[in-house]
């Protein structure tokens, strides 16, 4: 609590009012508050969907890190867990701002704890990648990519999530992002998307 509060008398002083009350009557909101918000609302919209500890789980069940982990590490190719891991949380934190709504809370409880993290925690785009730019935005991320390094680092993630997450959640994940994706997730571009 005393975070907020810091962090609110900070951000009164910054834009100049001096103020430390109530920050609704002395500045306007920001695209973070907006922001913030947003991301609120989902964290707290993916809390309710989920089972009560004493309840079962209607979904299919959570995959642990590890087995996540090790399975890029095969798919991949990689000689160690922590460059697969470094991979992973790369590649789902990307994917995180691009999948959105009711798949976005499904995917996240499908998958281990930490992965749901990286998903969640990612603010949505405003503009979805195409899956080129995807693959180019997290070449960004690893030092000495291009884009064919790159393209394998994506794909070595993205094909382990069907076997994670399900055909189906597959299927609506694949609706919500551009032509082209499928191909990253391994799968055939079926879907004929009207221009």
């Amino acid at each position: 609590m005393s975070t907020i509060t810091t962090s609110a008398a900070a951000t009164s002083t910054i834009g100049g009012t001096g103020a430390t009350g109530d920050l609704a009557t002395t500045r306007e909101p920001t695209a973070h508050d907006e922001f913030q918000a947003a991301a609120d609302e989902l964290t707290t919209a993916a809390k309710g969907l989920l089972p009560p500890a004493d309840e079962p789980a209607t979904s299919a069940p959570r995959a642990d890190w590890p087995r996540l982990i090790e399975a890029v590490r095969e798919s991949g190719q990689y000689t160690t867990t922590d460059e697969a891991e470094r991979i992973t949380r790369l590649v789902l934190c990307a994917l995180g701002g691009h999948v959105v709504g009711d798949e976005r809370v499904e995917l996240a409880r499908r998958l281990p704890e930490e992965a749901a993290r990286l998903i969640a925690s990612q603010i949505p785009v405003t503009r979805p990648l195409t899956a080129p730019e995807f693959v180019d935005a997290v070449a960004t991320h690893i030092q000495g990519a291009t884009r064919a390094t790159a393209r394998w680092d994506v794909s070595a993630v993205l094909t382990t999530l069907p076997a994670l997450v399900g055909d189906d959640l597959t299927t609506r994940l694949l609706a919500q992002l551009p032509t082209g994706y499928a191909l990253l997730f391994g799968k055939a571009e079926l879907l004929t998307r009207a221009a």
